[in-house]
């Protein structure tokens, strides 16, 4: 389905460059305020409502003026809560039952990109019909409806409030985190004020880094994206666990006392497996970059394994297709449906945390001796449209490299859903021949693309 504004994870790229300029982003909310309203059921003489979040990025400003005054231009009302959370934009579009929720965030990507992203009434990724909806009415004239029907706007002064006691409900009321010291790294994004408010009022003593957001630093050297700043602050301060979260907080790393770090398809594996002691499982869905030590591990307990696109709306759209509650990706979006809509950095490490409570023992003990294998990733800059699935040389450089793995590896060529990259993805049993795969493949690419 060809999409001209909309990526995987909504519109996104650099401020001030189409997409994300003022104007476009007026007529942006405009054309969804339209297609939301015209999809509405409301009792008479009222509108439709949407919520608008954002994370800490200095642009977010100026994005979510520009917004406000498309959807007021529809006749929609916008009820504002300021920086916050992906996940929790999401809850709180669900629970005060308003027909849409707005995120202004470019998640792990530097502070100078933004985008918006979009969820509906029940706090899932908007569906295709409505998107191109949106897409179809942008480049339409925006007009206004008459003065007398302009949305309003409102903010919701409680709504951090309201976000840290949904993810603290996600908790089990008969553990706490007393006895335990948790660094915490917000990466100078949305969660700078929920994440630390969250552990700590569940027992936890927690060390804060990535707090500080100025409008520039979000995911700056810090962050699920940059976990080695977790690491260095877990050592330092002694602590039990590190988590980090990226900038709009749906994605999750953790680090034990040792500094040893766990990505998204280890701690996925982590509730997964504690969930299977309490009852059936009945699947998983992973991408195609979910490592294969992750997929054989969940045959040994017998529990299914699907893999969906990468992204994780790809992911929820599988989990609802086969009824399935877990799923996620290696770079930290993890599923946990039974306890939210969406993926959710606070709510995914609160699962493994009460999985870590419930059986004792250490981080690595909890995976029960899981080791992933090997994988390298390599981003090479594409220009945009460029056909590389139709290019000889590296198609003759993917089949040389596939052959020479065979069953002991796995190469996966992907464009990026969100930025001008080429996804370049060896995995295999041997490190260095995985290595050697993949500068191959990337250096057939680059050749490619000059």
């Amino acid at each position: 389905m060809t999409r001209k504004y909309f990526g995987t994870d909504g519109v996104r790229g650099r401020v001030g460059q189409a997409p994300i300029t003022p104007d476009f982003v007026m007529r942006l909310g405009y054309a969804a305020g339209k297609a939301l309203f015209d999809r509405a059921t409301m009792p008479a003489g009222e509108r439709p409502a949407v919520l608008i979040g954002k994370d800490t990025r200095l642009s977010g400003y100026m994005l979510e003026s520009a917004l406000e005054a498309g959807f007021s231009a529809a006749g929609v009302d916008v009820c504002l809560v300021g920086p916050l959370p992906t996940p929790a934009v999401a809850y709180l579009t669900r629970a005060l039952r308003l027909q849409a929720g707005i995120v202004i965030s470019a998640s792990h990507n530097p502070y100078y990109d933004n985008g918006i992203k979009f969820f509906s009434a029940r706090g899932t990724k908007l569906p295709d019909d409505v998107e191109l909806a949106i897409e179809a009415g942008i480049d339409e004239p925006m007009s206004c409806v008459a003065p007398a029907e302009l949305g309003r706007a409102k903010r919701i002064d409680d709504a951090p409030g309201r976000y840290i006691e949904f993810c603290k409900s996600t908790f089990p009321n008969d553990l706490d985190l007393r006895g335990l010291k948790i660094v915490v790294d917000c990466a100078h994004g949305a969660a700078y004020h929920i994440a630390p408010a969250v552990f700590h009022e569940l027992g936890a003593e927690v060390v804060s880094i990535g707090a500080q957001p100025n409008g520039r630093n979000i995911n700056d050297g810090v962050g699920a994206t940059a976990p080695k700043a977790l690491r260095e602050a877990v050592l330092a301060n002694r602590a039990d666990l590190g988590v980090a979260l990226d900038g709009d907080a749906d994605r999750l790393q953790m680090v034990d006392a040792d500094g040893n770090l766990y990505d998204g398809d280890q701690l996925l594996y982590a509730i997964v497996r504690s969930r299977a002691k309490l009852g059936p499982v009945g699947g998983v869905v992973g991408t195609l970059m979910t490592n294969l030590a992750l997929e054989r591990a969940l045959g040994e307990l017998g529990i299914p394994f699907a893999r969906a696109a990468v992204g994780d709306r790809y992911v929820v759209e599988m989990l609802a297709e086969k009824g399935w509650l877990y799923g996620g990706e290696n770079s930290g979006h993890i599923l946990a449906l039974d306890r939210h809509t969406t993926g959710d950095g606070v709510v995914a490490a609160l699962q493994v945390l009460a999985a870590l409570r419930e059986a004792g023992g250490t981080l690595g003990q909890l995976l029960g001796g899981l080791a992933l294998y090997p994988q390298k990733l390599i981003n090479v800059p594409l220009t945009r449209g460029f056909p590389w699935r139709d290019d000889p040389g590296i198609a003759a450089a993917l089949a040389a490299v596939e052959a020479r793995l065979g069953a002991a590896g796995r190469v996966l060529l992907r464009a990026s859903g969100t930025e001008p990259l080429l996804r370049v993805m060896v995995e295999g049993e041997d490190v260095t021949a995985v290595e050697a795969a993949a500068e191959e493949l990337a250096s057939a690419v680059r050749a490619a693309v000059q």
